[in-house]
C-alpha cells in the first residue's frame, strides 16, 4: 500500500499492535496465548487494520503456531474497543484493482489463521466491533461479548463496500441468512444502524455474554470450561435450508431503497447467497474479487468523502466563535404541540435540566407534557432507560400557562406558528421576563432570524436553532446567525447542540437557510416540469437512478402540500426568478386534491427532468456559496447528508455534481478541487 510521504501523518501510522501474553486458565485448562489489540491510543482512536496492523497480527500468530505448550488462543481489545475494521485512509489511497485484490487476500490469510491453529481460538469482544473487527471475531472458534458493548456492525455497504474479510461467508453460516442479511445489508441501509452487545448475543454472534466489570475474567473462566469439555456449544445447521427466498426478498427491499443505484448491497447479497454451498476457499476468493471491484468504484470514493464529513467536519464545525458558551441550567419551550413536545423530551434527556412548556390553554399544556411522559414510558419499556431515570425525566418536564415560568431560564426556544409577526410577538413577551443573557432560539425553517429579533431590546441574543423532523432521529441542526447575533449566543447554541448529540452547521441568515432552500429549488424544478406538460409519474421517478431515500412527490406528501406551497411562496418573494410557485401545486392545495395535474406545454422525458433538477441545484449552490450562506461546499454536503438523507453512495451533492460534469456546465467550474 506504500508508505506515507515524510512528514505526512496518516491513520495507518497508528499501527494496531498484537500484544501477546500467556495466561494460565483456571480449572487446570492449561495455557492460553492472549492477544490484545492495541494501537497505543485512547478509545477515541480505535484499533484499525491497515497493512501494518495485519502484519503485526500475522507475526504474532506465526509465533503462536510454532508453540506446542498452548491449549488455547484468545483475542481481545484495548479498553472500550475491540477493533473497528480496515484502515479507511489506506483503502482510499489504493490505485489499482490488483492492489485492491491483495488487500482482500491479506486480510483473509491473516484472519483465517485464528481458526487453523490446532487449538481452540476465542474472541473476547470487550468493546466496539465493526467491519473487519467483527470479521476477526467470526474467524475464531468461539466468542464472548460484553453486555456493555455499544456498537456491533458491518457498515461496509453504507460506505460502498462489502464485508470482504470473511463476513459474507461466515456470518450466514453461523446465524442463518435472514439475520445475516439484516446485519450486513439492511442495517447499513437504515442510516448505518448499530446493534449493542445484548442484541449481538441474541442474534447468535457470540456464544456467551458477561457484564463489563469482570468481562475478561469471566470470559477466561468460560473458555477454560470449553477447553476442558465442560461446556459444549451447539450451533444450528443453516446449510440444509433454501436461502433463495431470503435473498430475493432482501433484493426487493434494496431495490425499493436504492433502485439499483449502488452496487455494494447487491454484491453482498450475491456473496451471502453463494455462502451456503461454497467451501471456505471459494467463498473467500469471491470476497476478494468483490473487494477489488468495489474499492476501485466511484461509490467507495463517494462514501469515504461522506464518511469523512460526518466523522470529522461534523465534530469540528466551521465558524464557531472561540469564546465560551453560557451555562444552561433551565430550558423554556414556547408552544406545547408535537414539535415542541419533542424538543422538551430531547432537552430533558440530554441536558438533564428542568424544561418548561407554555401554551395558550391548559388542555394544550397538559397534552404536551402528557406526550413527553408517554414517550418516557416507551423508552423505559424498551429498556433504554431505568425506572429511576424515567421518574427523573418526568419530573424535569413541566407546563405553565404563563411565560413567567421562563424567568430563570437560560435558553428559550419557540415552536409556534410559522408567521413572522406571531414569532416577534412571542419573543417580545419572553424578553419581558427573562434575563438579559438568556438565549432566544427560533426553530423557524425559512423566516428571517434578523427580522425576528429586530424589535427586541437585545437582538444580539436571538439565534436560529433549526431542527429536522423527527427531532430525536435527524442528526442535523442548522444554527442560524442573524445580523446582530453575538459570539456568546452562537457559542452557546453550538454547546447545546453538542450536548444534544446533534451535528450543527453554522448558517448565515438567508431565506430557508440550506436544506429547505435546496429542497425547495429541487422540488420547484420537478414541479415546473409538471406545470409544462410532463406527467406527474414521469417527473416523480425521473431521479430514481440516484437512489434517493424517497421520490420528490413522496417527500411532498410527507411535508404536506400546503406547507410546501407556503415555503415556495416565501422563496418566490425572495427570489422570484429562480423559485416560481407551481400552478399544479397551488391547484392541488386549493382544491384539496391528492393529484398533480400536468399543465399545457412541452412534455419532458425522465432524463430531461433529472438534468433540469440537478442543474437547478448546481446553480443554487453556487449562489449560496457566493452569498456566504455557509463557509464551504463541504457544509452544503454535510447539511444534505444529515438533514435530507442525501445518499452516502453519492458522496456529497457537490462532488456528485462535479463528477457528472454538471458543475462546470452550469457554473463554469467545479465546486471542489
Amino acid at each position: 500500500m506504500g508508505e506515507p510521504h515524510q512528514g505526512e501523518r496518516r491513520m495507518s501510522e497508528l499501527v494496531t499492535h498484537a500484544l501477546v501474553r500467556d495466561v494460565e486458565l483456571p480449572y487446570g485448562a492449561g495455557t492460553m496465548a492472549l492477544i490484545t489489540l492495541d494501537n497505543g491510543e485512547d478509545h477515541t482512536k480505535p484499533n484499525t487494520f491497515g497493512e501494518g496492523g495485519l502484519n503485526e497480527l500475522k507475526n504474532a500468530l506465526d509465533a503462536i503456531a510454532e508453540r506446542t505448550d498452548l491449549t488455547a488462543v484468545g483475542v481481545t481489545g484495548k479498553p472500550f474497543i475491540f477493533a473497528v475494521g480496515a484502515d479507511l485512509k489506506e483503502a482510499g489511497s489504493i490505485s489499482s484493482r490488483e492492489q485492491a485484490h491483495l488487500v482482500g487476500q491479506l486480510g483473509h490469510s491473516v484472519f483465517r489463521r485464528l481458526g487453523e491453529l490446532g487449538v481452540p481460538s476465542f474472541a473476547f469482544v470487550n468493546g466496539a466491533a465493526m467491519g473487519g473487527g467483527l470479521e476477526l471475531a467470526l474467524h475464531c472458534a468461539y466468542r464472548t461479548i460484553s453486555s456493555g458493548v455499544p456498537a456491533v456492525a458491518f457498515p461496509e455497504c453504507f460506505l460502498g463496500l462489502v464485508p470482504g474479510w470473511g463476513g459474507t461467508y461466515l456470518t450466514p453460516r453461523l446465524i442463518g441468512p435472514e439475520k445475516a442479511v439484516r446485519l450486513i445489508v439492511e442495517n447499513p441501509l437504515s442510516q448505518n444502524r448499530m446493534i449493542k452487545g445484548p442484541e449481538a448475543y441474541g442474534l447468535g454472534l457470540a456464544d456467551a455474554m458477561f457484564e463489563p466489570a469482570d468481562f475478561l475474567e469471566e470470559s477466561l473462566r468460560w473458555a477454560a470450561r470449553v477447553v476442558n469439555g465442560d461446556v459444549v456449544v451447539d450451533r444450528a445447521d443453516h446449510e440444509a435450508a433454501d436461502w433463495t427466498p431470503v435473498i430475493e426478498q432482501a433484493r426487493g427491499l434494496v431495490d425499493l431503497k436504492l433502485r439499483g443505484a449502488a452496487p455494494a448491497p447487491y454484491r453482498a447479497l450475491e456473496l451471502i447467497g453463494k455462502a451456503r454451498t461454497s467451501d471456505r476457499d471459494t467463498g473467500f476468493a469471491a470476497e476478494d474479487d468483490a473487494l477489488a471491484d468495489l474499492i476501485m468504484s466511484d461509490e467507495l470514493r463517494a462514501g469515504l468523502y461522506a464518511f469523512d464529513l460526518t466523522q470529522r467536519r461534523a465534530k469540528k464545525p466551521a465558524g464557531v466563535p472561540q469564546v465560551p458558551g453560557r451555562a444552561v441550567t433551565k430550558i423554556g419551550v414556547v408552544g406545547a404541540g408535537l414539535m415542541a413536545s419533542q424538543f422538551a423530551l430531547l432537552f430533558a434527556r440530554r441536558l438533564q435540566v428542568p424544561v418548561v412548556l407554555t401554551d395558550l390553554d391548559q388542555e394544550r399544556v397538559d397534552k404536551g407534557v402528557g406526550y413527553v411522559h408517554q414517550e418516557v414510558d416507551k423508552l423505559q419499556a424498551k429498556g433504554r432507560i431505568t425506572a429511576d431515570q424515567a421518574t427523573r425525566l418526568k419530573k424535569l418536564v413541566t407546563g405553565s400557562l404563563t411565560k413567567e415560568a421562563f424567568a430563570d431560564a437560560d435558553f428559550v426556544i419557540e415552536a409556534v406558528f410559522e408567521d413572522l409577526k406571531v414569532k416577534q410577538t412571542v419573543f417580545a413577551e419572553v424578553e419581558e421576563v427573562v434575563s438579559d443573557t438568556c438565549v432566544l432560539a427560533t426553530n423557524t425553517s425559512s423566516l428571517s432570524v434578523t427580522e425576528m429579533a429586530s424589535q427586541l431590546r437585545h437582538p444580539e441574543r436571538v439565534v436560529g436553532f433549526h431542527f429536522f423532523n423527527p427531532v430525536a432521529v435527524m442528526p442535523l441542526l442548522e444554527i442560524v446567525r442573524g445580523d446582530q447575533t453575538d459570539d456568546a449566543t452562537v457559542a452557546t447554541a453550538f454547546t447545546v447542540a453538542k450536548t444534544l448529540r446533534k451535528s450543527a452547521v453554522l448558517v448565515k441568515d438567508a431565506p430557508a437557510f440550506v436544506v429547505n432552500r435546496l429542497l425547495t429549488r429541487f422540488m420547484g424544478e420537478v414541479l415546473a416540469a409538471v406545470d409544462t406538460g410532463t406527467a406527474a409519474d414521469v417527473a416523480d421517478h425521473a431521479l430514481d437512478e440516484l437512489g434517493l431515500p424517497m421520490t420528490p412527490f413522496t417527500l411532498l406528501q410527507l411535508v404536506g402540500p400546503a406547507v410546501a406551497l407556503h415555503v415556495a411562496e416565501t422563496m418566490n418573494t425572495a427570489y422570484p426568478d429562480r423559485f416560481p410557485v407551481s400552478a399544479a401545486l397551488a391547484t392541488m392545495v386549493s382544491t384539496g386534491g391528492d393529484m398533480l395535474h400536468p399543465g399545457p406545454g412541452e412534455v419532458s422525458n425522465a432524463r430531461q427532468v433529472r438534468e433540469r433538477a440537478l442543474r437547478g441545484l448546481a446553480e443554487e449552490i453556487r449562489i449560496m456559496l457566493d452569498e456566504g450562506v455557509v463557509s464551504a461546499p463541504q457544509d452544503i454536503d454535510l447539511c444534505l447528508i444529515l438533514g435530507a438523507g442525501w445518499p452516502f453512495h453519492l458522496g456529497g451533492i457537490t462532488p456528485y455534481l462535479d463528477r457528472t460534469g454538471i458543475s462546470e456546465a452550469v457554473n463554469g467550474a467545479r465546486f471542489l478541487p
